[in-house]
């Protein structure tokens, strides 16, 4: 464990509604530690933009907190509404078709599975809340790359080398590229086998009050079980919730935004 990490991150707990401005000596005692100490770990949070640096002499500095905490409260608190919002829909939509639903998000580069509902079957998907995945990899990662904008997935698909999927099989940036165009047209993401031997996923977009894709609502079972007649009831019952919890957040029904 990193223990300047912690040292650093420790001192934002120093600031506060009564004292949203201090001094280097006053974090420095109020942390216990030395003055050349104390800099160099606020010099880091100024350059990761926790901090701003609001005066400077000779003898000290002061210092605020900066946007960037701003930035990630506001995603925080985005994500939390989103899963607040979708729960009680997700727990409906297990209900009728009994299969694992997963709600995901875009976090940085990856997708996050920032919830979760269990099917009752005897043989689950171990999956938990927290995972992080590729978003090349699986239906609700592969459909938050798909509305991403190009120079977007670009990066993404070209920032290394793409990890194999659950089979081993390499994947062909082409024809994911394809694929990605596919999903945005017809407006859900499909996988097999991707993440898991012999699961099947199916993705449908959660929009906003933007009109923008904030979350994928995902589908998960045993492939056997997405097969036929089953697998349309299914997609049919999965684009039904994901339009009702967007319509929850603002998005107003029927104006479906151009896929480009």
């Amino acid at each position: 464990m990193n223990q300047s990490v912690i040292k650093a991150l420790k001192l934002l707990n120093l600031f506060t509604e009564e004292k949203p401005e201090l001094s280097l000596k006053q974090i420095a005692a109020a942390a216990n530690l030395p003055k050349s100490t104390a800099f160099r770990l606020l010099a880091s949070l100024e350059r990761c933009e926790f901090l701003i640096k609001t005066k400077e002499s000779e003898h000290d500095s002061r210092y605020r907190l900066g946007l960037k905490l701003l930035e990630l409260g506001h995603l925080v608190s985005s994500q939390l509404e989103i899963r607040e919002t979708a729960l009680p829909f997700m727990e409906k939509l297990a209900r009728e078709i009994n299969e694992v639903i997963h709600l995901v998000v875009l976090n940085q580069d990856v997708a996050t599975y920032i919830e979760k509902v269990d099917s009752t079957r005897a043989i689950r998907l171990y999956t938990r809340i927290g995972k992080s995945s590729p978003l090349y990899i699986g239906s609700g990662p592969k459909l938050l790359l798909a509305f991403l904008p190009g120079e977007k997935q670009n990066h993404i698909l070209h920032a290394g080398e793409l990890k194999p999927l659950a089979n081993g099989m390499p994947i062909d940036k082409e024809a994911l590229l394809e694929e990605l165009a596919d999903i945005r047209k017809q407006g859900f993401a499909y996988s097999e086998g991707e993440q898991d031997p012999d699961t099947t996923g199916v993705s449908f977009p959660i929009y906003d009050f933007r009109e923008e894709v904030v979350a994928a609502l995902a589908v998960s079972g045993l492939s056997s079980h997405f097969e036929g007649e089953r697998l349309g009831n299914i997609k049919r019952s999965a684009e039904e919730t994901a339009e009702a919890i967007s319509a929850q957040l603002g998005f107003r029904r029927g104006r479906i935004p151009e896929r480009i």
